[in-house]
């Protein structure tokens, strides 16, 4: 069973008098950084020359180089993009580390699949929100928190976790509660969910709308019962808070027979052989390589991917009814 922290197992007095510099000031950079600042952490922002500096400037920070906020803090915070962060690290970043350093990522992605490996004598460890970064900071604020995963990657100190916590609770998570993880089970979920869920969800919402429209159903209606009308988001919101199956017993009787009994019918899609391929390329790192090629030449398949999805005429009507009903 995996541990979960919650607020009392956390003390703020645990970063008292350190400085903490935040890497990056986008999605999840900003919201992090106002509620650290909120909490009373000291700060330092560490930017690249993007319009991020615009960014901190107008929330109250003096953004100032990477290389120049490194030897300042005790803490280091990297909230940058997954495939950016290892050019970052190795000119920008590593040359400045000591003794007594923490690095703290926003997912375990880079330790786990080996595109940054931290000197001996520095702590590492992981910090990694379940959720979107404007939830970051709207759950801080309303007190509900949010949800996240945390992880020791390197223990040099020995005292890596509570500092660890002390971060969390500062940021608003332990209110909900916070999952120790190992940084290389994080990645792997992460990924998980973004190459056998949501692809899988993607087509069959894609293909259902398809169905509908090809039958005569109006494009409006078929929007509206597909997506604009938040049923499935209520459903999985229920789920959250009771479960899959409660959530699905709070249909009428019509629903729930009609789900369970045609149940069946999709076990024959082969689903969990594909998701065992899924994780499988993730897990050797087969997907982390690809991705690394990917970025290096500029997205060029990524770019062709999108295009050919935008060429789709379903898109067009989802366009054309999203405008005529909102």
């Amino acid at each position: 069973m995996a541990t979960i922290y919650r607020e009392a197992d956390a003390n703020l007095n645990v970063l008292s008098g350190k400085t903490v510099g935040i890497i990056g000031y986008g999605n999840l950079g900003r919201p992090a950084a106002n509620n650290l600042r909120d909490s009373n952490v000291r700060l330092l922002i560490g930017l690249r020359h993007d319009e991020t500096r615009d960014h901190a400037r107008e929330d109250g920070f003096e953004p100032q180089d990477i290389e120049n906020v490194i030897p300042r803090c005790h803490i280091l915070m990297l909230f940058l993009p997954d495939e950016v962060v290892p050019e970052v690290y190795l000119e920008r970043i590593s040359p400045y580390l000591q003794r007594g350093h923490l690095l703290i990522f926003a997912s375990g992605y880079n330790i786990a699949f080996g595109f940054v490996e931290a000197p001996p004598f520095v702590d590492v460890g992981m910090i990694a929100p379940r959720t979107i970064g404007a939830a970051v900071r709207s759950r801080y604020l309303d007190g509900s928190g949010f949800y996240s995963f945390v992880g020791v990657g390197q223990d040099a100190s020995g005292s890596t976790l509570e500092t660890l916590l002390a971060l969390a609770k500062a940021m608003g998570s332990l209110q909900a509660g916070a999952i120790e993880i190992s940084m290389e089970h994080e990645s792997q979920l992460d990924l998980f969910v973004q190459q056998a869920i949501l692809p899988a969800f993607h087509h069959v919402m894609t293909t259902a709308a398809q169905v509908l429209l090809d039958l005569g159903y109006p494009p409006e209606a078929v929007v509206l019962d597909l997506i604009i009308s938040g049923e499935f988001r209520d459903y999985l919101s229920r789920a959250s808070q009771m479960g899959l199956l409660h959530a699905l017993r709070l249909s009428s009787l019509t629903g729930q027979y009609g789900i369970f009994s045609r149940l069946g019918r999709f076990k024959d899609l082969k689903l969990e052989g594909l998701m065992e391929a899924s994780l499988e390329d993730i897990r050797q790192g087969d997907f982390a390589i690809e991705w690394s090629r990917e970025y290096e030449q500029g997205y060029p398949r990524l770019t062709s991917l999108l295009e050919a999805q935008e060429r789709q005429q379903l898109y067009a009507l989802e366009q054309s009814a999203l405008d005529r009903l909102k």
